[in-house]
């Protein structure tokens, strides 16, 4: 039985990377999946195609999560080409590391429009249809160094920290109309990302963790379709670890 059949999904930066097996995994589930990307154009299409061949509808969507108007003309679009949306994923992120004393104020901004203002920015957007429907499930993607911190990356803790206190409070808020809104907090994934990243410092991260490996972005997904699924429906206002025991 496929858990996420007849529903449609949102998801943020999908074209690759963790989003992307997040897509990829969905698909396999039954759902139907509504992805954005900034500019990878010819991986998204690939990505449309790839989906649209295991029997769901799937659309790719330039679009950037950091613009309020932009979040809102997708969902419009989403809600006019799919009927419905049952699943958001917020997942579009990145990065701009450096030490507080080297951090430019823009390199700090930037960050936390992008990583969290986005959050705002499509639930938001999704919030109408979902209480219309009086159901939805909205996972938004944090990290561990938003749970533990990291030197070198305070925009990006404060971004992926900020993501599970509005989460929590969304939660609150949108329970009554059987919303819900819970934070997946990915440890060290091997991704395009950290394969540019030498050997020794891999290997390194690999050691550190309980289950001595990194994850996959089918271990984030497969939590993803349990959030999103039926079977987690009396489930909010958590944050989920999926870190191989990293924070243990």
């Amino acid at each position: 039985m496929k858990l996420l059949k007849g529903k449609t999904a949102i998801i943020t930066g999908a074209s690759r990377g963790i989003g992307k097996g997040i897509a990829q995994v969905f698909a396999q589930q039954g759902a139907n999946v509504a992805f954005t990307y900034s500019s990878s154009v010819e991986a998204a299409n690939e990505l449309e195609k790839e989906l649209n061949a295991l029997g769901v509808k799937a659309k790719g969507y330039k679009s950037n999560a950091a613009d309020f108007k932009e979040s809102q003309d997708l969902v419009d679009a989403v809600v006019a080409e799919f009927g419905t949306i049952d699943i958001l994923v917020n997942n579009a992120g990145i990065t701009k590391d450096n030490l507080l004393m080297r951090i430019s104020e823009e390199d700090f901004d930037t960050v936390i429009e992008v990583n969290l203002k986005s959050v705002f920015n499509m639930i938001k957007a999704v919030q109408r249809t979902m209480l219309k429907q009086r159901s939805g499930s909205i996972i938004n993607m944090s990290s561990v160094v938003g749970v533990k911190g990291n030197a070198g990356q305070t925009n990006y803790a404060a971004s992926k920290a900020g993501i599970i206190g509005f989460s929590k409070s969304v939660a609150l808020e949108l329970g009554s109309r059987n919303i819900r809104s819970n934070v997946i907090a990915p440890g060290f994934i091997e991704t395009e990302m950290t394969d540019k990243l030498d050997e020794a410092t891999v290997k390194g991260w690999r050691d550190a963790i309980p289950l001595k490996r990194g994850g996959t972005p089918e271990d984030i997904a497969n939590v993803c379709v349990f959030l999103a699924s039926d079977m987690s429906s009396y489930i909010t206002g958590q944050t989920i670890h999926v870190d191989g025991g990293m924070l243990t």
